[in-house]
């Protein structure tokens, strides 16, 4: 096992602590190893003992602290996440998409459908997952849907059926008389 590696730390504890307080999680976990060097920096400790202390993985520990010696703490309080990527769909074909699933006389039954309607129409070849999560995420689609109405069905014999249907749901059946026993 080798000697812990001894190291100068510039901020004081109470500096250490207020950035503790201010910053991110993901950041505070960094500063709370720091803090630990801080505390044995005359005698130093080893990366296995501060990874039991802090609850961390020994290797993270070992990249903070080369982090902080190589670039102090800006380096260290900085990372590389970036957050998500901008949209490969953009707003016309979005608004177009959003049309197509608000309309129940499309045809399209299906993700698959869709984003082949999706390609062709803007003449891009997105990738299964990538279609479907955008189109669950925005607009809340769901895989198994009600049963579309067909392409081809007339309306106006739509709407002469369910006007007859309402007669003949509401037939008038003979009352029954109660005869009661005197």
């Amino acid at each position: 096992m080798s000697a812990p590696k001894i190291f100068t730390i510039k901020e004081t504890e109470s500096e250490i602590k207020k950035l503790i307080k201010r910053s991110k999680p993901m950041i505070s976990r960094r500063l709370q190893v720091l803090l630990a060097f801080k505390h044995n920096e005359s005698t130093g400790i080893s990366k296995r003992l501060v990874s039991q202390q802090i609850g961390v993985n020994q290797n993270s520990v070992q990249t903070w602290r080369r982090l902080y010696i190589e670039g102090g703490i800006t380096l260290l309080m900085s990372h590389a996440k970036t957050g998500y990527k901008p949209s490969i769909i953009n707003y016309n074909q979005e608004q177009a998409l959003k049309e197509q699933l608000e309309n129940p006389y499309n045809g399209i039954v299906g993700f698959i459908e869709l984003l082949d309607w999706f390609n062709k129409t803007f003449e891009t070849s997105i990738n299964y997952k990538t279609f479907h999560g955008f189109v669950v995420r925005k607009f809340n689609a769901k895989i198994k849907v009600a049963r579309k109405s067909h392409v081809k069905k007339d309306k106006l014999a739509v709407e002469a059926f369910k006007k007859t249907s309402n007669k003949s749901v509401k037939k008038l059946s003979p009352k029954k008389e109660k005869i009661s026993k005197k």
